[in-house]
């Protein structure tokens, strides 16, 4: 190919160096590179100061750069005459011999051209085209293209060029003249406009999100390497950036300004980037933006969905190092309201932000909680999920990360409405439990901060879903107590971290080994089935199995397919069962149970799926009943560690407990073992161990010890002659002469494991009864529990000898005599410890006589009539059985607790049951309004665990609609979460046992309706049948239960009750059925019934078929010729009940008034001057002894003062149930309780004369008592008969003693209307 030739100028003659021929078009290629070598070795070695060579060469110079060569299709050929003009511009510099325009333009297009071949570093050529970068770049000559009109294509064409051709091959020696190159280019220029910009830009965003579009600037397609972010071409425009951030700093700005001020994205084609842009440049060098930032400030404030732009500041403010937030504060606080978004997907993106901020810059830690607090509730729940993954996060980072409050979010969330949220929640607690209180990796006070978590997690056992349950159980398994450690070691974390529980925790902890020793057995029976041959009747039992343990998996419809699937698995394979009924074995050990569940899971696996939900509900199952923890290893591992406590040799300090504690805890751990684990016991070496525990000092670890043997000791007999032979005399000398609770487990000890129980309970026996001496109380308690269980437990052998005790001794010796006179503090409770010796030993005799009726379980002897009237005397005495007035009124309330729970005990045997009189019985229900907080509070509790076991007859619960009256707003509360949970209970009962039409009337729960108003027609406050207060009172009691039993209108139960309460009314009363004044309050009780129910439900009015039936025992049969179409409430009654009226101030603010409702004592607040006026010191609501973490009181007998309407948070287990009940507000409660004191000088004075007399009616069947002397009275408090108003709790912190009250001078009338009120 033949190129026109360039005329040299003035046609003047072209000099070679020497040896050099001419170059021309029509020699061969090889010749024209070997004589362009020469010629390129001759402009090497010139030098600028070589003027003769100048002018010599300068022809040459002209001819180098004619079209000849710059369009030469030989590469090498371009090459050295690309090397050659770049000598020519250095010799020739600061002048190029080349004046015209174009011609420049061609050569520097040519030059960069020529620099792509920099790519290949093993090119044979490579050095010279690194010679020809170097020779550029060190002369700076792409600088005398600012004088070129269009002088930018050649630049961006040059950086193209150079940021295409960069890779990891190249040195740094390369990288540092492309550098000089380009930023000679942009520092020495007069601007860098935006298509250059762009050049250097897009090597800054990754190659998925860049688009190749039209533009007059050609930006690289998908197709270029750099589209892979190439990471030297992203490395060099890094350091360019930097090396020239004082002067390209204002273009890129204008840049920012342009697209996101003036919304021109058609400047660029990096529009769209340049939220990634902004975020790269500030990692580069904050500098680049130093004009950016208040443009970023207003466009956060202009636009309304920033999901984008959130991320970006979110990634500059959490960037490592990064100050922008101190330096930028309003554009901080601008950001942190994101988190306050309309927009769900900015709060998200602020919340993801908020991680890497905590994590790179704890100082802003307190910036972000109040806004991570409100997002924590946030409606939606991915943002609430995210806060938890966001402090989650941080935290396992490092926990200084975090503070307590941060984590009180995570905490809060554990109980969120949500699975999703809970689940991430209770993982993330398990995951830093695990890091830092296991592992310790920040050490001990780290593991301090965080040690609630344990409490924590194991707290939400006691909710209602089984999803909880199960991950609680799966927590505990892999994070708190890992199984992979091994069987030493994690029988350490276990013995510790048992030591560390609170009460409620310990609680949960030991009802997750009893739900999974009862999953155990179901499968245990199931197994059992399969054994029998195939029939109707084993079909149902299997089904009934079935259904139960669906109950116990996740998913209980799908669990019920899923279990009649594994059971027919389980029929068909034999290998199956075997497997199973290893794993379940009581001698399974944990290593075998790992194996036996791994081949389970492989048989079922197969034929192989993604995903097999079938096989993931049986590991559920599998997971639950599998012994992971404990076995008989694991058991000497354990006692092992207790010894080494016992012996002072452990790690108990280090690990924040004392021996002390540890021994105690220890020992309970394998008492709740021994009841799901017995087997394991079974050694010589572990019994040893536990006898060494019968002789320590520590009461309760020898009472652990005794019941562990108790347990566990069946065959200690036959096999451990030794042990037996140590461990009798142990036990007989504690039934003797141990504690109460010791006796008790030494008697059912012998009773369970001895064969010749007999002969070791008749040596027990009739020494004590020998010895039994009312005179000293003290020697009195232990022996009657020894006694009353001997009775209980073996009827035959003793029934008769202890009818003599009882009558010679019991009644007529020790409960119908007061041989010591009571502390008349006027305090209605106090702790167990200042309960006189002989209230205690007569609490005991009345306990005494019930499990001696429970043992002989018959009446034949008259003797439960007898027992029967003797514990109504004392409810209707209030306590003081013999009237002489010398016992307490907090030794009275204990005996009236007493009582009640006697006649409710001997209720749960049918034999008696039956024999209770009504009148009996409404006095047991009765004490649930007893005027003492704590008699109030253990009943209720005893009352609901019978009921909620079916021990009790349906009529018992309709005592709880009595707590409708009840002062204090968590005793009503807590027995509303009883009826729930009895209700329930009943329901499930019912629905999944076939039950005769008798036991339906039992289990009902529609049928406590006739009970419930039969038992408010006999309240000893229902006087005055047309008394709107009383009516009104009425009314809430019949609401209490029947809102819970109307909840739902189940097989048209709204149209049952309805015609339940008709039929009342046609019948009378049996208890009296010829009182006219009785029958006209049974029918008062069943009009309010009738208007609530039809005031309350629509469908209540509809036909019911079935007859409802009434119990004959409360009820006459109805009289066909008596119809009773009377309305019993009056227009104005029915208005008052309709409306309602504003009901008078609550007890709390009649402190120190007469409380006017008849038939009740009237009461005044007996006020105290130290904490255990009606519970003990330690259980004070602001007590840290008694609180968990949680703010829970751990005291459940004696968790409330008597007089205060807060009596403290209280917490109880029922069932799987757990009742929380929390502080009312304390400014309140104050204001409540200032308001009768308070006078206009502040000061507080008894108001004891501003009430009118009140003359409070006999209650029925309590003949009045002698009036007492005024300062009786007034030392005392009231005396006089009736039940007592449920008096709310005393309050210690604002009252006094009642003898330090001064009262006033006043005129005989005033004193003797006091003397009545009281």
């Amino acid at each position: 190919m033949e190129f026109p030739q360039q005329k040299p100028a003035g046609d003047s003659k072209i000099t070679y160096p020497p040896g050099v021929k001419e170059i021309t078009d029509k020699i061969s290629n090889d010749e024209v590179v070997k004589r362009l070598k020469m010629v390129v070795k001759t402009f090497m070695d010139m030098d600028q100061d070589s003027e003769e060579e100048k002018q010599q060469y300068l022809n040459l110079a002209l001819h180098l750069a004619s079209e000849f060569f710059l369009r030469n299709p030989n590469k090498d050929v371009r090459l050295l005459v690309a090397c050659c003009l770049a000598d020519i511009f250095r010799i020739y510099a600061p002048e190029a011999p080349y004046t015209s325009h174009d011609k420049l333009k061609d050569i520097f297009l040519f030059i960069t051209r020529q620099l792509k071949g920099l790519e290949d570093t093993k090119s044979p050529q490579f050095n010279r085209y690194f010679y020809l970068l170097e020779n550029l770049a060190w002369v700076k000559s792409y600088n005398i293209c600012f004088e070129l009109e269009d002088c930018n294509e050649i630049f961006i064409q040059l950086f193209k060029t150079l940021f295409s051709v960069i890779n990891n091959s190249h040195n740094q020696k390369v990288q540092m003249h492309m550098l000089d190159l380009m930023s000679s280019i942009i520092m020495e220029g007069d601007g860098v406009t935006q298509e250059l910009l762009d050049t250097i830009l897009i090597n800054l965003i990754p190659a998925h999100k860049v688009k190749h579009t039209p533009h007059k600037v050609k930006l690289l397609t998908l197709s270029s390497p750099l589209q892979n972010l190439n990471k030297q071409a992203y490395d060099l425009a890094k350091t360019l950036l930097k090396r020239t951030v004082q002067t390209i700093e204002t273009c890129i700005a204008n840049f920012f300004n342009q697209v996101l001020v003036m919304g021109k994205s058609s400047v660029s084609d990096l529009s769209e980037h340049v939220f990634d842009l902004i975020q790269e440049l500030f990692s580069i060098d904050p500098l680049l933006l130093t004009s950016v930032m208040p443009q970023l400030e207003f466009k956060l404030k202009c636009l309304i969905s920033v999901e984008l732009f959130i991320t970006l500041l979110a990634k500059l403010f959490g960037a490592k190092d990064s100050e922008l937030a101190t330096q930028n504060r309003p554009l901080w606080q601008c950001f942190l309201g994101r988190f306050n978004d309309i927009h769900v997907p900015v709060r998200l993106e602020s919340v993801k932000f908020a991680s890497h901020c905590l994590m790179n810059h704890p100082d802003l830690a307190k910036d972000l909680t109040e806004f991570l607090k409100v997002r924590s509730h946030d409606p939606e729940e991915a943002i609430r999920h995210d806060v938890i993954v966001t402090i989650i996060n941080a935290g396992k980072k490092d926990l200084n990360l975090v503070n307590d409050q941060l984590l009180g979010f995570v905490r809060e969330r554990t109980l969120d409405k949500r699975w999703r949220v809970r689940k991430e929640a209770m993982m993330g607690l398990a995951q830093l439990f695990k890091k830092y209180c296991l592992h310790h990796e920040a050490g001990k006070e780290q593991a301090q901060k965080i040690s609630w978590i344990k409490d924590k997690l194991l707290h939400i056992y006691y909710q209602n879903s089984i999803d909880d349950k199960l991950l609680v159980e799966k927590i505990f398994a892999q994070y708190m107590v890992p199984h992979s450690l091994d069987t030493e070691e994690k029988m350490k974390c276990l013995y510790y971290l048992y030591a560390c529980l609170d009460t409620n925790a310990v609680k949960a902890l030991n009802e997750m080994w009893k739900c999974q020793n009862m999953l155990r057995g179901l499968v245990r029976e199931l197994l059992d089935l399969h054994k029998l041959p195939v029939s109707e009747a084993n079909n149902t039992s299997m089904f009934g199995k079935l259904m139960t343990i669906s109950k116990n998996l996740p998913d209980a419809g799908k669990a019920q397919d899923f279990m009649k699937r594994f059971n027919q698995v389980l029929g068909e394979d034999e290998k199956l069962r075997v497997q199973l009924e290893t794993l379940i074995s009581p001698t399974c050990s944990c290593k075998q149970a790992e194996l036996c569940v791994r081949e389970i899971t492989r048989k079922l696996t197969f034929p192989k799926q993604p995903t097999n939900p079938f096989l993931e509900m049986v590991k559920f199952l599998l997971e639950r009943i599998a012994p992971v923890h404990i076995d008989s290893e694991a058991i000497s591992a354990l006692v092992k560690l207790l010894n080494k406590s016992i012996e002072g040799t452990a790690d108990d300090d280090e690990e924040g407990v004392t021996p002390d504690t540890a021994i105690r805890s220890g020992l309970e751990l394998l008492k709740v073992l021994s009841f799901t684990h017995p087997t394991a016991f079974h050694s010589a070496e572990t019994y040893e161990s536990l006898l060494q525990c019968l002789k320590m000092e520590d009461d309760k670890v020898a009472e652990a010890a005794i019941q562990i043997f108790r347990n566990t000791g069946q065959k200690i007999e036959t096999e451990l002659q030794q042990i037996r032979s140590t461990l009798i005399p142990v036990l007989h000398q504690k039934a003797k002469r141990g504690t109460p609770h010791q006796a008790k487990q030494a008697v059912h000890c012998i009773h369970a494991i001895f064969c010749n129980k007999e002969v070791q309970l008749a040596q027990i026996f009739e020494p004590l009864s020998r010895s039994l001496n009312a005179d000293v109380p003290e020697q009195l308690i232990t022996p009657l529990v020894s006694l009353g269980h001997i009775s209980l437990l073996a009827p035959d052998q003793f029934a008769s000898p202890m009818k003599a005790i009882v009558a010679n001794f019991i009644v007529k010796d020790l409960l119908m005599n007061d041989r010591s006179v009571g502390n008349k503090n006027g305090k209605l409770w106090t702790s167990d410890e200042e309960v006189s010796a002989e209230v205690l030993a007569k609490v005991q005799a009345i306990k005494l006589l019930v499990r001696w009726l429970l043992g002989m379980k018959n009446n034949q002897s008259k003797s439960a009539n007898s027992t029967l009237r003797l514990l109504s005397a004392m409810l209707v005495s209030e306590g003081d059985l013999t009237e002489q007035k010398k016992i307490s009124k907090s030794d009275m309330s204990r005996l009236r607790l007493a009582a009640g729970g006697a006649i409710m005990k001997l209720a749960q045997e049918p034999v008696y049951h039956d024999i209770i009189t009504p009148e009996q019985f409404q006095l047991c229900g009765l004490v649930i309004n007893d005027e003492c907080y704590q008699v109030r509070q253990i009943f209720a509790q005893k009352l609901h665990l019978a009921l909620v076991k079916l021990l009790l007859p349906l009529e018992y619960l309709a005592v709880f609609s009595l707590c409708a009256k009840d002062p204090v707003k968590e005793r009503r509360a807590h027995a509303r979460q009883c009826l729930l949970k009895n209700i329930s209970v009943r329901r499930e009962y019912i629905k999944n046992n076939p039950l005769t039409n008798d036991k339906m009337l039992s289990l009902l729960p529609e049928y406590v309706v006739p009970y419930m108003i039969h038992l408010l027609a006999h309240d000893p406050d229902f006087t005055k049948p047309q008394d709107f207060e009383q009516l009104r009172d009425l009314k809430e009691c019949l609401w209490f239960m029947l809102e819970v039993l109307m909840v739902k209108n189940e097989n048209n139960s709204h149209a049952f009750l309805r015609k339940m309460v008709e039929n009342i009314k046609q019948t009378k009363d049996a208890q009296c059925p010829d009182d006219p004044k009785a029958n006209e309050k049974l029918y008062i009780v069943c009009d309010v019934a009738l208007f609530v129910i039809v005031n309350k439900s629509t469908a209540c009015h509809l036909d019911c078929p079935k007859e409802p039936v009434l119990p004959a025992k409360f009820f006459t049969p109805p009289d066909k010729d008596f119809i009773n179409d009377k309305e019993y409430l009056s227009s104005e009654a029915r208005t008052l009940l309709l409306t309602g009226k504003p009901k008078p101030p609550p007890v709390l603010s009649t402190v120190n008034k007469v409380l006017t409702v008849p038939g009740r004592r009237v009461y005044t607040k007996t006020p105290v001057s130290d904490p255990a006026s009606n519970i003990s010191a330690n259980s004070q609501p602001d007590s840290p002894a008694t609180k968990t973490r949680d703010g829970v009181s751990e005291s459940l007998g004696t968790g409330a003062q008597e007089n205060d309407e807060n009596p403290g948070i209280n917490t109880e287990k029922v069932g799987d149930t757990l009742f929380i009940f929390s502080h009312v507000d304390e400014l309140r409660v104050q204001h409540e309780l200032m308001k009768p004191f308070s006078n206009q000088e502040g000061t507080v004075t008894p108001d004891l004369t501003t009430e009118a007399p009140t003359i409070p009616k006999p209650r029925r069947g309590r003949p009045p008592k002698a009036t007492a002397s005024p300062l009786a009275n007034e030392k005392d408090g009231a005396t006089a008969k009736g039940r007592k108003r449920a008096a709310p709790a005393q309050d210690s912190a604002s009252s006094v003693e009642p003898n330090s009250i001064k009262i006033p001078k006043a005129d005989d009338v005033t004193q003797r209307s006091i003397n009545l009120q009281r």
